[in-house]
C-alpha cells in the first residue's frame, strides 16, 4: 500500500457546540474522533491526532490506538496552527500526507481506501481531492509529500484552501468521488446533529 502519513486535525475549540464537544459524540457506538483515527489506521502507517489537549477527553477517546497526538496550545489563533504542528510530525518517508477533518461522521475506512487506492495508482506528484458522488468538491484531501514544507507554512484558519486553489487552478488536482454527500457532511452545532441523528434513524427505519 501507499505509503500514507495522515493528519486529523482536532484543535478546535468546536464553540457553536455551546458546551458539548462534537468530536465525543457517539457514532455507531464509538467517539466520532476514534471512528476517524481507526479510519484512518486502515490506510496510513502513521496517524498524526492535534489535540488542544492530549490529556483531556479527546486524548481519551484515543486510548489504546496507536495514534501520534500532537498538542496544540495555541488552536485559537486558526487551523493552520493544527496543520503545522501535525505537518511537522510527517515521517520523510511518506509519499502523501491524508488530511482528514476530524468531524465527518460518514467517512468510512473503505471510502480511505478508495482515495489510497486511486492515490497508489497515480504518479505521486497530484493532489488528490475526495467529492460527493455529484460532483461537489470536499474531503478527505491526499497532498503529495513534497507539499510538507508549504503545510508547515499555513497561517489563518483557512487550513491549506489557498494551497487547494491554486493547484487546482492549475489542473493539478484530481478527483474521486464518494458515496451520496460523504465528502460534505460535518456537524458542528448540536442542531447539525439532532438532524443528522433523525436522517439516519429514518434511513435504518426504511431499510
Amino acid at each position: 500500500m501507499t505509503q500514507l502519513a495522515s493528519i486529523i486535525p482536532a484543535a478546535g475549540l468546536g464553540t457553536r457546540m455551546r458546551g458539548g464537544d462534537k468530536l465525543t459524540e457517539q457514532v455507531d457506538g464509538v467517539a466520532l474522533l476514534r471512528r476517524i483515527a481507526l479510519a484512518a489506521s486502515s490506510v496510513s502507517a502513521r496517524v498524526i491526532v492535534a489535540l488542544p489537549d492530549p490529556a483531556g477527553a479527546r486524548g481519551a477517546a484515543l486510548d489504546g490506538l496507536d495514534v501520534l497526538r500532537i498538542p496544540v496550545p495555541d488552536a485559537a489563533e486558526g487551523m493552520a496552527r493544527s496543520l503545522v504542528r501535525a505537518a511537522r510530525a510527517v515521517p520523510e518517508n511518506a509519499r502523501g500526507i491524508l488530511i482528514l477533518p476530524a468531524d465527518m461522521p460518514e467517512i468510512t475506512a473503505a471510502d480511505l481506501r478508495h482515495l489510497a487506492q486511486h492515490f497508489a495508482e497515480g504518479d505521486g506528484q497530484r493532489i488528490l481531492r475526495a467529492t460527493t458522488e455529484n460532483g461537489a468538491p470536499g474531503h478527505p484531501v491526499i497532498f503529495p509529500s513534497h507539499f510538507r514544507a508549504a503545510l508547515t507554512q499555513l497561517t489563518g484558519d483557512a487550513g491549506a484552501r489557498d494551497i487547494l486553489a491554486a493547484e487546482a487552478e492549475a489542473g493539478c488536482v484530481d478527483h474521486v468521488a464518494l458515496p451520496a454527500n460523504r465528502a460534505r457532511v460535518d456537524l458542528d452545532t448540536p442542531e447539525d446533529w439532532a438532524r443528522w441523528r433523525a436522517a439516519q434513524g429514518a434511513g435504518r427505519m426504511d431499510g
